[in-house]
């Protein structure tokens, strides 16, 4: 089965208060229309996984954490910092998908302390100030990325065609 690889350009949702376009690498896997959606600078740590998929109007982010983009790093300052750029990756997945912060229908939250709940949420919700998704919150032992204190995975309909 033979893939084809496509440079796209996805022109993302405001950010800071201007449009960008952000190349995205997709790989479209057979007559599903599924797609393999990789941004630059949010590669996955290792094959066995993709950093979101497109599946006809929904979009599937992965489990994501607070990495700075272009970079396996992940960011120094604590819950609410790592929070944030957990976020922002989100953001990014999404975008090349053609969907919004908007459109995320769930997410799950995964925390290394539960303690840290209250500064986690105050981040999240600046992301969903109205109307915020279906979410489970739950503490897990270990997360895959020692340093990383928070992982969101969430999933998204895109309401309008991105392409």
């Amino acid at each position: 089965m033979h893939h084809l690889l496509r440079l796209s350009i996805v022109v993302a949702a405001a950010i800071a208060g201007s449009a960008i376009a952000t190349p995205v690498l997709a790989q479209r896997a057979g007559a599903n229309g599924r797609e393999v959606l990789n941004p630059p600078g949010l590669a996955p740590l290792v094959p066995a996984y993709s950093v979101a998929i497109r599946d006809g109007e929904w979009v599937f982010v992965s489990g994501m954490t607070g990495i700075a983009p272009g970079t396996q790093d992940i960011v120094a300052g604590g819950i609410a910092v790592q929070t944030r750029q957990t976020m922002e990756n989100i953001r990014t997945a999404l975008q090349s998908g053609g969907a919004t912060m908007a459109d995320v229908a769930e997410c799950t939250v995964f925390l290394k302390d539960m303690a840290d709940y209250a500064a986690m949420n105050a981040e999240y919700i600046k992301f969903f100030p109205a109307n915020p998704p279906a979410r489970a919150t739950l503490a897990v032992s270990a997360l895959p990325r020692p340093a990383a204190l928070v992982e969101v995975k969430c999933s998204a309909r895109v309401r309008q065609p991105s392409r």
